[in-house]
């Protein structure tokens, strides 16, 4: 029978250092990178959308220079919003169109008087200013929820 040979003792190896990175990690990262990237700018648009959407709504409130030209200018940008979310939308007429103004809120803001302000104040000799600005309120936030849900 043949010895077996000797057995030397075994010396652990060195453990991989951190540093650097297997390859595979540095394209995780970079993978990372473009997507933290790219929310960031898809943010950034996103919200200069919504202010160039409020701009547009104060500019158009403002150039009219009287109550009944602030209600056209309401409506006409109601109705715009509108049809981002149904087509039909804006050919809904009184009471119709107030419930569609009011669907999906907490608590109806249309279908009370300043709606009737908005339905019927374009075809009255005088309007309150004071209503018409509060109506501008409520017409502009549902303006912008409109125009940032679709």
């Amino acid at each position: 029978m043949i010895a077996p040979l000797p057995l030397k003792p075994m010396h652990p190896g060195v453990p991989p250092s951190w540093w650097p990175p297997a390859p595979g990690w540095w394209l995780v990262t970079v993978v990372l990178l473009v997507v933290v990237l790219v929310i960031m700018l898809w943010r950034r648009r996103r919200a200069r959308r919504h202010a160039a959407w409020a701009r547009l709504f104060d500019q158009s409130i403002d150039a009219a220079m009287t109550p009944t030209a602030k209600l056209a200018a309401v409506s006409q940008l109601l109705r715009r919003a509108a049809r981002r979310i149904d087509p039909q939308a804006d050919r809904l007429l009184g009471e119709d169109w107030l419930r569609f103004l009011d669907a999906g809120m907490k608590q109806p803001v249309f279908q009370s008087a300043s709606g009737a302000l908005l339905v019927e104040g374009a075809f009255r000799p005088q309007v309150d200013a004071d209503a018409v600005d509060a109506l501008c309120v409520a017409a502009r936030q549902r303006y912008l929820d409109w125009m940032r849900r679709a």
